[in-house]
């Protein structure tokens, strides 16, 4: 005799029941109460009363269930009579995707929540919403990508980008694979790479440049800025800076928040979390800043009101006309991030410090997006090993040396 029982991760009730010598498990979205009970314990007399009089057509009852795999074909397909005799299979797409994402988001900051949400919205729900969760194939999920990589978007091409893309599909196959999972069915996300992604442009700025951007711009940016270029601190790294981060003392800065639409919350990720030191004009930049601002907001970096910056206000009326006057190329404020990251390189510093400073969990990174800085910056051409062969030879033993003319 079969049971209705309940999933004890999710507490959502399933038919558990034995079928032609076989024992077959249905998954629902049923919460595991009194009602609900009821209502699965009716469905599964009639189920029994079916097998009873050799009646019973599993695939009527459960029309898009995997389990009919188990079956071998000895079922028959279910007739548009019974065709909706049973909601209990695979939810529509837009409903179980809207109980994944209340599920799930409780373990995502606050800005992947927005991203998430966006990314249901605008795209996956209009895609796939009224579709059973466990109707859609992989040619409905290629077809999907397709589609999106010819919408308009801020790509070099003027259309999606790649990274973009592959934001939507991987949510799309986080919804696939958990419905796959609780509805015990096979996820159609298989086989499906993510698209490449072109390689990080990177233009830095010389060091002569640093110094003609820092001399010229304006004179309430000018800390500002100097913080940027010899830290490699991230846009919402030093627009959310807070005094409380800033120790004088030891000289450090403790990047503990990020600033995402004008809230701070944790960093991009636990690597992020670290400490900078006050190189040089960092030190005095801060000091000056704290005569400031120090008194009168808790940011670092804010604006007459105390609130923080708005980086795109920043950008199009300081950073862009600035570049203009001096007749610099156009180059997003990011670049400043890339620019330290080349001049800690250039200087000698040992590689695995720098990630350390940028906030990189590993030199994987550095060496993918810097590459072709290192080598002119710590002379990786070759030279250093050979002047080691060089002074190799020149020490040899006198004895040694005579054996070998001889």
């Amino acid at each position: 005799m079969g049971k209705v029982r309940a999933r004890k991760e999710s507490k959502k009730l399933f038919i558990d029941f034995r079928f032609d010598g076989q024992r077959f498990r249905e998954q629902t979205l049923l919460d595991d109460n009194a009602k609900n009970r009821k209502q699965l314990e009716l469905l599964l007399q009639r189920m029994e009363a079916k097998m009873l009089l050799g009646e019973f057509n599993y695939a009527e009852f459960f029309p898009n269930s995997s389990n009919l795999q188990k079956l071998k074909g000895h079922q028959q397909a279910p007739t548009t009579e019974h065709q909706d005799a049973v909601a209990l299979d695979t939810p529509l797409f837009h409903d179980f995707a809207e109980q994944w994402f209340e599920e799930s988001k409780i373990q995502w900051r606050a800005s992947h929540v927005r991203n998430v949400r966006s990314i249901l919205d605008s795209s996956l729900k209009p895609a796939f919403g009224k579709k059973p969760i466990g109707d859609i194939t992989k040619a409905d999920i290629l077809a999907f990508r397709a589609k999106l990589a010819k919408r308009k978007g801020r790509g070099t091409t003027g259309l999606v980008s790649p990274k973009t893309i592959n934001s939507h599909m991987t949510i799309l196959r986080m919804v696939l694979d958990e419905a796959a999972e609780r509805f015990d069915f096979e996820t159609p996300y298989k086989n499906i790479k993510p698209l490449k992604l072109q390689k990080t442009h990177i233009e830095p700025f010389s060091l002569h440049e640093v110094h003609r951007i820092i001399d010229n711009v304006r004179p309430d940016y000018r800390n500002y800025y100097t913080v940027r270029f010899f830290t490699g601190m991230r846009t919402g790294e030093i627009d959310g800076l807070k005094w409380k981060n800033v120790d004088f003392a030891k000289r450090e800065i403790l990047v503990r928040e990020t600033l995402i639409n004008g809230e701070t919350e944790y960093t991009k990720t636990d690597g992020s979390q670290r400490e900078i030191p006050m190189f040089g004009q960092v030190y005095d930049a801060l000091k000056t800043q704290y005569a400031a601002t120090g008194r009168t907001s808790q940011y670092v970096f804010c604006n007459q009101l105390g609130q923080p910056l708005d980086h795109n206000n920043v950008t199009k009326r300081v950073w862009y006309p600035l570049l203009r006057s001096l007749g610099l190329t156009k180059r997003r404020p990011y670049q400043t991030r890339h620019t330290a990251a080349t001049l800690f390189l250039a200087s000698g510093e040992n590689p695995e410090w720098v990630a350390r400073m940028l906030g990189h969990s590993s030199t994987e990174m550095l060496f993918k997006v810097y590459s072709r800085y290192v080598p002119n910056a710590t002379r990786m051409d070759g030279s250093a090993f050979e002047r080691l062969l060089g002074n190799a030879t020149s020490t040899k033993p006198e004895k040694e040396h005579r054996h070998e003319t001889a």
